[in-house]
Order: structure tokens, then sequence, then C-alpha cells
């Protein structure tokens, strides 16, 4: 479609998606900075052990973490976080909320596994969530912070009368939703979303419940090293991982830890993305051919927006316009099958940028209707 954008209406960072995602220009140069005596290094020295260190204790700032609880890492994202919880942190029976294709598949890998019972999955449509409710056969309630693929968040609360552990993906909430340490036992995430790093690393807060059924399960069972949580948490102690991590992905994430602590901490990353929230599900609101997807203003995420469009409007053609001014990743969710838009709202994105990536997108929507 030949359609072009004014040049005013094209952010100063197009970089829209919901992860990967934007990455600070600051950080890469850093980076770069500290290439020659960092990059090509081993993980197991001083150099990268000082990097590790100072992810951990930023995050434990971060989240405010109480005593006991601990930061873990371990290589392979949060996709691999889900095989190492199936052997390490679920002793028997699981329940699952699944609103969307990530919950899903975490609740996939516990019905595949032959030492655990059927998990207990309590499914709504995408675009909504279940509720968690106390069972007395479970001793690990999973759900995630934000479901990424559909723009649902979800409260974490520890479900009424339940005694397990409470288990969050927090993959596109950590660092930009608020979050009540008490809630939960394990936060678990992947540092290239909100924090503006690389994949291939997987990061979990760990209550004391947690790291104790963690290093008690994985001494009872057979377990792959690398999916091993009580190794983690003996090598995280260490500040390393057990096998080589990408040393890019430790340095800029420790770095955008700490911009993000000098700048206010988690409650100023939130409120950044309490704005964005604003001004995007703003528009659609109030947008003669766009609605927010979810329904309920209270379970939209504030951290990953999706946003529908009438049958006039074209969402893969809005997008591809957009792909040739530079504004890229906002397309729908692959599996999802909708006409839609999908804009992550990280703390890294400018929400002035946001602002005009929807002006942007009237702009083309009024060229096709």
């Amino acid at each position: 479609m030949d359609i072009d954008l004014p040049r005013p209406l094209i952010p100063g960072d197009g970089r829209f998606g919901s992860g990967p995602s934007k990455v600070r220009q600051s950080a890469v140069e850093k980076l770069a900075e500290a290439a020659p005596r960092y990059l090509g290094t081993s993980h197991g020295r001083d150099g990268v052990r000082a990097v590790v260190g100072r992810i951990r204790e930023g995050l434990a700032t971060l989240f405010d973490l109480p005593g006991g609880y601990e930061v873990v890492l371990g290589v392979g994202g949060a996709t691999l976080f889900w095989d190492a919880a199936v052997f390490g942190l679920i002793e028997r029976r699981s329940q699952h909320l699944v609103c969307g294709e990530f919950s899903s598949k975490f609740a996939a890998a516990v019905g595949a596994a032959p030492h655990l019972d059927e998990p207990d999955v309590l499914e709504s449509p995408p675009g909504t969530h279940p509720h968690a409710k106390a069972n007395p056969d479970v001793d690990a309630y999973a759900f995630p912070h934000s479901e990424t693929s559909t723009g649902v968040a979800i409260p974490v609360l520890r479900p009424e009368g339940a005694e397990g552990l409470v288990l969050v993906d927090a993959t596109s909430a950590a660092g930009g939703l608020r979050v009540d340490t008490a809630q939960f036992d394990a936060y678990y995430f992947s540092p290239q979303k909100c924090f503006g790093s690389e994949g291939g690393l997987w990061l979990a807060l760990m209550s004391p419940a947690a790291v104790e059924r963690a290093l008690r399960l994985t001494g009872e069972r057979w377990v792959p090293d690398t999916l091993d949580l009580g190794l983690a948490v003996d090598n995280s102690r260490l500040n390393q991982t057990y096998n080589t991590p990408a040393l890019a992905t430790l340095f800029l994430l420790a770095e955008q830890v700490e911009w993000m602590l000098g700048q206010g901490g988690l409650e100023w990353a939130a409120s950044r993305c309490d704005r964005s929230a604003t001004a995007v599900y703003g528009w659609a609101e109030a947008s003669s051919f766009a609605s927010p997807f979810v329904a309920e203003p209270a379970e939209r995420s504030h951290t990953v927006a999706t946003v529908d469009f009438d049958a006039a409007v074209d969402a893969g053609v809005v997008c591809q316009v957009l792909r040739r001014h530079g504004i890229v990743d906002i397309e729908s969710y692959r599996k999802l099958g909708r006409n839609q838009v999908r804009i992550g709202l990280f703390p890294a994105v400018e929400t002035d940028d946001l602002i005009l990536l929807t002006r942007a997108i009237d702009h083309v929507a009024g060229e096709l209707l």
C-alpha cells in the first residue's frame, strides 16, 4: 500500500514490540565501552560475576524483596523455567489459569510430565481471565501477571484458603507493573521486555518456601542439570549461572535495572506505564475504527496493549505501512488471529512516542477508509 507518513507523525523511536522490546541506546553505548574488557571473558570470573551481582542486588532493591527471598537466574528464558518448575517447584499437582498462548504452554508442559498428576486447569476466552480457586489437592498455583499474547492482566494474589506455592509468569509484567512480594513464591521473567535487554535468560524472585522446595525436590528426583533449580540457586548465590550466559544480555539488564532505580524505582516505572496505557487505551476508546480488545478496564495490561480494528481497516496493511517508516513490531500475536495491533508499553518506551504512534495509525486508517 503506497501510503506515506508525514514526518511529524514519525516517533523518535519506532520500536513498540512486546518482546524483544526497545533497548535504550545509552545502554548499548555503555556496553560498547565495556566490550574490550568484558565481552569474550569467562562467566565464572570476577568481571562477569560483578555484573550478575549488580543484577541480583538491583532487582532485590527494585522489588523491595523481604528477608529470605532470593534472586535466582539461569540460561534459557522463561519457557525453560516452566520445564524447570515441572521438576523443581510442583510437588504433585498444580492449578493453572489459562487465558492465552503462554499460560496454556505452562499448563501443557505440566500435563505432559509423567511424574505429576493431571493439572487443574481453569480457562477463559482470550481477552478475559479466570480466577484461582483453592484446591486441597493442589500444591502450586500458576498464572501470568500479564498474558503477553492478549494484553490481559491478572492481579497477583494468593488464592483465599490456598496453601500451595504461587508461581507467577511475570515475563511482560516485571518492572512495569506493581506487585506485592508477599503474594507470590516465584515471580519469574525474561529480560527482553520491561528490562530492555535480550532474550535467553530467566530470572526468578523466589520466596524461602520456593527455595526450600526447589532444593528438596531436585535432591529427590532425577533432574537434567540445565533444569535443576537447586543448581540454579547454588550458582546464583555465587553470582553466576550454571552454564554460559550471553554476556551482552547480562550487561544490558544490569544497566536497565540501575536506570530504573535511578529514575525512582518500580513505582516510577509503573507510573510511566500507567501514563502510556492511558494514552493508548484512551485513543482506542475514542476512535471511530479501533477499540480495546480487553473489555474490562481493570483487566487491561499496562505493559502490553491490544487494540482491535474494524474490518474496514486492515491491521496487517497498517503495520506494513508503519514498518516502511521505521515503526515496527505492533502486529497482533500470530496465533490469536485477530484484526488488531499489540503495542508494548514498557518503561523504556516514551509516552510521547506512543502518542505519535496512535496519530500515525489514524493517518494510515484515514487513507484506507
